[in-house]
């Protein structure tokens, strides 16, 4: 029954993918039809209530559930299943596949409302970006989804012991050594133990596939494959890739019906050498970056759903939400340090572990603070040219040399923030202290004295905090071309500040209290400095407003509050609520996550110690 219900989830996903294309194009003659006359109604109602307001999808009086239940199935699929989807890939849950394809149906269903209302409505945004960066991601999803099938099955085979290609230099397999495999995966279904805590199987040049065994019995043989499987370090391959898939994954996740059987069949032979790890590091590149794209995705609905950024204000909102998207997933990373994540590199205000526990590679990893800097020193080197867009070959103004100055600024504080990160370069700092003790002038000094204080075992460098500081002073102090407008660019700018104040009391009690321990110290201020980030990025988004108002189609954010009579608290007030309520999702995800890696630890653990619990599972 359950295989029967996860065919049907699949087919009706695959079939509601398909069917939105059709509806697209179908009924454009009816649209052309009755397009004027909802121009009309439209306008009509927007002369009554909102005379200054542009054409938009938000003031069209007609078909407006249609836009509801596209808004309400698009945030459902992005922003609450395919971030629990991502945190399940990631840790390589089994209940990954199951999560990722609710995310198809919910998407599906989304596409299919959001074609319907297209065709049903006027283009009241001609040419925008929105459904061609939205029917972009929707294909990159369902490729990451395709990959994360051929990744698991082609795993499966690998934890399995499963058949591999062939590869140059090899030997070849014997006859005895084929006979032994067959035995093996005959005997599957029987109460016999797998091992799968290397990450790797068996490999065809391993000594127990080449019948070095003398015992008959399945159980000793695969004991001996057990036994002779090469341990995986984790830093080897990307994140999960340990092979760790218990007994229903290796039957497979459309267990025994005939696409899991021509899946495991030719999956391996296709997704092996340079084809699986190509698969694989496409894979994890979407894996890391999908969100980012459901941002750009959202971001740019809710451009085309308000009428704003048109013409040359393009530029002008570009460069708001470019600037102000930074700040917003800054402080979701913020948040996650908090949370824990990136303990293993040294980022979750612990203590970093050496590489004899996390391994080499991620050893080499700079700190949290070195790519703050980093992060600040490209904000400013390529924000110079995103400053006179909107009068691009024009005259330059005092406020564009205003905002190179500050841009110049982020350039010169990220260099001396990474310089203070380069241990090379603290080592040369020390070098004049360094040099009497080399010349042996104290003999007698104790050698406690020569060792490095606590504090260097954790970076601490404020000048990120102190750059973001200076930058909310300015902007709150920033001339503007309307009072609204100002009274945004003040909000935006205060949270700021308040974030690298929060920030420094986290330093003041670092230094206080130096952790001493691989685990995330958690320190209470930098909740507040997640959240003045957060929502100090998604108002600095929303304050972009062009000195002209000559043109009036032409709208950015704040003077469509103006023309529908809304301040600044407005967009304060809301903001706040948002923010409250993503950084509990986010905290929540991320503890999902934590759920995962020990529902998965239990498990392999419960089919290690316990005989033929693999296949009694």
């Amino acid at each position: 029954m359950q295989r029967h219900r996860v065919l049907a989830f699949t087919s009706a996903a695959l079939l509601l993918q398909l069917l939105s294309p059709i509806v697209a194009a179908h009924g454009h003659d009816d649209d052309h039809h009755d397009g004027g006359g909802m121009h009309e109604s439209m306008h009509g109602g927007n002369d009554s209530s909102i005379p200054s307001a542009p054409p938009s999808y938000f003031s069209h009086p007609d078909y407006r559930r249609w836009m509801f239940a596209h808004i309400i199935f698009m945030v459902l699929s992005w922003v609450v299943v395919l971030p629990i989807g991502v945190m399940m890939s990631i840790v390589r849950s089994r209940f990954a596949m199951p999560v990722n394809l609710v995310f198809l149906v919910l998407n599906a269903v989304g596409l299919l409302v959001g074609t319907v209302y297209n065709n049903r409505t006027p283009d009241l945004y001609e040419n925008n970006s929105h459904h061609k960066s939205g029917w972009a991601f929707t294909w990159i999803a369902c490729a990451w989804v395709v990959m994360g099938v051929v990744d698991l099955y082609a795993r499966k085979a690998r934890a399995s012991g499963g058949p591999h290609p062939p590869h140059a230099g090899r030997h070849s397999v014997s006859f005895a050594a084929i006979a032994q495999y067959q035995r093996i995966q005959s005997a599957e279904a029987q109460p016999s133990r797998w091992s799968d805590d290397s990450g790797q199987g068996t490999e065809r040049n391993t000594s127990s596939l080449y019948g070095h065994s003398r015992s008959p019995s399945v159980q000793s043989e695969n004991q001996q494959f057990a036994a002779q499987s090469p341990t995986l370090h984790e830093d080897d391959i990307d994140d999960g890739d340990d092979g760790s898939y218990d007994a229903a994954e290796k039957r497979g996740f459309l267990r025994s019906v005939a696409v899991d059987r021509f899946l495991s069949r030719n999956v391996p032979r296709v997704a092996a050498g340079r084809t699986f790890k190509a698969v694989r590091l496409l894979y994890a590149l979407i894996e890391r970056t999908i969100l980012i794209l459901s941002f750009v995705a959202l971001t740019t609905g809710l451009a085309v759903y308000g009428g704003i950024f048109r013409g040359n204000d393009i530029f002008n909102g570009l460069a708001h939400f470019i600037k102000g998207g930074i700040f917003f997933w800054y402080g979701l990373l913020v948040l996650g340090r908090w949370s824990g994540s990136f303990a293993d590199l040294g980022w979750a205000w612990n203590v970093k572990p050496p590489a004899e526990v996390v391994g080499r590679r991620k050893a080499a990893v700079p700190s949290a603070e070195f790519l703050e800097s980093l992060l600040i020193f490209i904000y400013g080197a390529s924000n110079v040219f995103l400053e006179h867009l909107g009068a691009w070959g024009g005259e330059w103004s005092p406020m564009d040399l205003e905002h190179v100055s500050i841009t110049i600024m982020f350039f010169g504080g990220g260099l001396l923030g990474m310089l203070i990160e380069s241990r090379k370069v603290r080592d040369l700092l020390n070098a004049p202290i360094h040099s009497i003790r080399d010349g042996d002038r104290y003999p007698n000094e104790k050698n406690e004295a020569w060792q490095a204080p606590k504090t260097y075992r954790f970076p601490m460098n404020p000048l990120p905090a102190l750059i973001i500081l200076l930058l909310g002073m300015m902007m709150s102090s920033h001339h503007q071309a309307s009072a609204v407008s100002a009274e945004v660019h003040k909000l935006w700018g205060s949270l700021f500040a308040g974030a690298s104040l929060a920030r420094g009391f986290t330093y003041i009690l670092m230094y206080l209290s130096p952790p001493a321990s691989y685990l995330p110290s958690r320190p209470p201020t930098e909740l507040i400095t997640a959240f003045c980030l957060i929502s100090g990025g998604l108002i600095f988004m929303g304050s972009n407003r062009t000195a002209s108002d000559l043109d009036i189609q032409n709208r950015n954010t704040v003077m469509t509050l103006e023309a529908y009579g809304l301040d600044a608290m407005f967009i304060f007030v809301v903001t706040m609520g948002f923010t409250g309520l993503l950084m509990a999702w986010e905290t929540l995800v991320i503890a999902i996550k934590g759920w995962a890696v020990r529902h998965e630890g239990s498990r392999r653990a419960f089919s290690t110690r316990t005989p033929g619990a693999g296949s009694a599972a």
